[in-house]
Parts: structure tokens; sequence; C-alpha cells
């Protein structure tokens, strides 16, 4: 299973865009990439100023898409990444691979973005990046986005998590970190890659549950670490572990720019790619960015709520949220309590979540009409809110502490108080004859 054998299947669906004027990767192709984002469509660029090479964009940008290319409804969806969390199964190692058809000296051919018009420079924005230790016990792949310093170098932001913990490690042996940087990758193994599991287990292992257990990767060549043998290009590098750049300024998913750091600098020592490779990119802040990071999340609220109410009808990290700072849940509840039980939940669950909501059944989180009439109409600030203050938050949010993420959280308990007569928190329904029923139906075929 590939991106490619993906990109046939949804072209079948009319799925995929086709943008065939000639296009910058500077701001250009972003812009419309940008344009675009709220219409879910797969973009392919097939004029390239300058690169022969076409991009793809969007690849994981609607919920659905991310069903179809996990086999899965939306109602399974959470369980088959849990499921697949907990039940890694280790790739085949093969030894050759369609990624290995070209060789080139260095990324002067690729057809790297600059997305916004404060950015440092090119970035790579859909990098899935494989490590293990020195001693070959601990392996890790996670998303990263590098910045394009010159044509052997890079600069990757690394979040205090499993990759810098493997880097402070070799830091501490004093040795660079040898990493492969895939691009133009299954859809399943970015969602891997960006789960949100124990340090030590190997994300490619998920991937391939995903994938039920067709993922085969290669042995890089200049390098010890491991890469899909299906993805459209790999880089191959060493992540230093002495010397660090400013990296920065670049737009994170809340669509503001992200604080200036010092970060690792990466060698770039081969690159290897498919004959007539896509390349892929990811528009920070877009559709795909939200999802790729918050579906992970939405599936540890789901199994932690899920805990301590009933049943959990829905999750959404809204897109006004950014896909990371705001939850909406819909529960069936049986007790007043079950949904404050919800958010506290939801908030230990996913600690940079700030705001959250939880409603009943009949809302729709995924429309937020409907989710402000909950609130309109459910809810009394006196009685059904909840205040955090001084909680751990995400640094992504421009208004808490950007050093420590130090934040207030708020919940609000939208659900319908059980103790009052139900019919007073219900919309009002208009009965439907057959006659409208037939009527509406022949006004959709004109």
């Amino acid at each position: 299973m590939s991106l490619r054998s993906f990109l046939k299947q949804m072209k079948k669906q009319k799925q995929v865009l086709n943008i065939k004027d000639e296009l910058s990767t500077r701001f250009e192709i972003p812009f419309v990439m940008k344009k675009f984002d709220s219409q879910g469509l797969i973009l392919v660029f097939e004029k390239v100023k300058g690169y022969k090479t076409k991009i793809v964009a969007n690849v994981c940008g609607t919920r659905e898409r991310l069903c179809a290319a996990l086999n899965v409804s939306k109602d399974e969806l959470y369980r088959k990444l849990l499921e697949a969390w907990r039940s890694p199964e280790k790739p085949k190692i093969v030894g050759d691979g369609k990624v290995k058809a070209v060789k080139e000296k260095d990324l002067s051919r690729i057809p790297i973005l600059t997305h916004f018009e404060n950015d440092a420079g090119p970035y790579i924005t859909s990098a899935v990046v494989y490590a293990k230790s020195n001693d070959g016990k601990v392996e890790n792949v996670s998303v990263h986005r590098l910045q394009v310093l010159d044509e052997k170098h890079l600069a990757i932001r690394l979040v205090p998590r499993h990759l810098f913990k493997l880097w402070q490690t070799a830091k501490e042996e004093g040795k660079d970190l040898d990493v492969s940087i895939s691009i133009g990758v299954h859809p399943a193994v970015l969602l891997a890659a960006s789960s949100p599991v124990p340090f030590g287990v190997n994300e490619f292992e998920i991937a391939n549950t995903l994938m039920d257990g067709e993922l085969c990767l290669i042995k890089c060549e200049n390098v010890d670490a491991y890469a899909p043998a299906d993805a459209e290009l790999v880089l191959e590098g060493r992540i230093s572990t002495t010397e660090e750049v400013v990296e920065g300024p670049f737009v994170d998913i809340t669509g503001t720019y992200d604080i200036e750091r010092k970060q690792p600098v990466v060698e770039i020592l081969g690159v290897m790619h498919r004959e007539n490779y896509l390349y892929q990119a990811l528009l920070p802040s877009g559709a795909e960015h939200r999802l790729l990071m918050g579906l992970p999340r939405e599936a540890l609220i789901w199994e932690a709520v899920s805990k301590v109410v009933p049943k959990v009808h829905a999750v959404n990290l809204s897109a006004g949220g950014s896909g990371w700072l705001h939850a909406i849940l819909s529960i069936e509840k049986q007790l007043d309590g079950d949904g404050k039980n919800a958010l506290l939940a939801a908030f230990a669950a996913h600690p940079s979540l700030k705001h959250a909501v939880v409603v009943d059944v009949d809302i729709d989180v995924f429309n937020p009409s409907d989710v402000e009439w909950a609130i309109a109409t459910r809810f009394q600030a006196n009685e059904d809110l909840i205040i955090i203050e001084n909680a751990r938050g995400s640094t992504l949010d421009s208004s808490a502490d950007q050093e420590t993420g130090l934040t207030t959280k708020m919940g609000l308990d939208a659900t319908m108080p059980l103790t009052k007569p139900k019919e007073k928190f219900e919309k009002a329904k208009i009965p439907a004859s057959k006659n409208v029923e037939t009527y509406l139906y022949r006004g959709s075929e004109k």
C-alpha cells in the first residue's frame, strides 16, 4: 500500500483535482492550497515552476478520507486507532523498494514550498522521521517540520518528546543521531507517526497494523535507519548533537507564527526517490494539519470519557480551535454531573485542551450553530461552568505562557438538566407527510 495506490482509489471517487497552471513553490502553490482548503479535495500541481516534479497536497484533508485510507467507518475509527496502538505488528524488511530507483546528491531538485510571507524560508512539512537509539532498543517515528538551510542542511524542530529524548541520549553519548526522512507515504503512516503512544513503541509497527500487515521497510544505505519501501522520497540524514541554529519564523497549527528557537541541524547524506516521484506537501494550519494532529487526540478523549459516562457519541477537536485547543463532545448521560465528569476526563486525556463543551447526542458536534444553540438554551454559567486556573496547556496558544504553556481552562456543560422537563429543551419538529416528501424529491431533481 502506497500513496500512489491511495491516490488512484481517490481519483475513482472524484476526490482529486488537477491544477494544470504553472505555479511557483514560493507562495503561489500554498496560496492555492489555502483557497481550496475548505473544499477537502486532493490537489495535484502538474506544473511546478523550475522543477520537473509534481506536487500533491491535502491527501489527509478530510475525516472521511482518513476512514477510507484505513478501510473503516467513522463510527469505528477511534476503536481501530486504539487497537493498533495496543497491538503493533512488525513490518517486513525488504531488500529493495521503488523509492531506491533514483539517487540524488542534495536537496536542490526537490520542490520544497515557502508557505507564508514571513516564513524563514522553504519548509518540509509532511516529513515522517525515523530514528533509533544507538543500542537499537528504542525506535521512534514522528512528524517534524524541517527548515531548508542550504542544499545539504536542514533545521529540525524537536518538541521535547520522543525524538528529542533520543537526540538527548545521543548527545550524552557523544554521537550524532541517524535518521530517515520519508515524504510521500500512505495516510496510515502519517496517522501512525502522529499517534501519542508511549516512548519505545515503534510507530511503523502501528502503521503496519493499520495497513493490515502490508507495510514494507527498506534499510537506508548511508545511515542506520529504516524507511517505507513505497515512499515517494527519502532523505538520509544525521541530526547533529553539537550544531544548532535559530529555527523559524514558521506558522504553526493556530495560523500564527511560532516563536524562534535554537534547534539542531540535520546534515543530508543521501537522497533517493521513485521514478517521476510526487512531492507531498502539507499546508501549515490547514485542514490536513489539524486532522493529523487532532484526530489521535480525539481518540484519547473518546476513550477517557467513555470510562466515566454510559456512551460517547462523537468528539470534535474543532476547526475554530485549530484542531487542538477546543473540543466538543456529545454524550449520553444518566445523571446530572455526568457532563462535568466528561469535561474533566477530556482535559486529562488531552493536556493541551483549553476549552471544552459537552452536549447531548441530539446536537451535531461538527455544526457550530448547533453547538451554540445548545449553549444558548441548556447552559447556565453559575451551574454548568468549570474553570481550571494555572493548568498546563499548549505553547501553541498565543495567549498562554510561551515557555510553559500555563493557561486557564474552561469547560461548559451544555447538556439538558435531567431534573427539568425534557420537552423544554428539545427542538420542535414538523411532521413530514408523504406528499411533502414527494414534492421535495421532485424539486431536487429539477
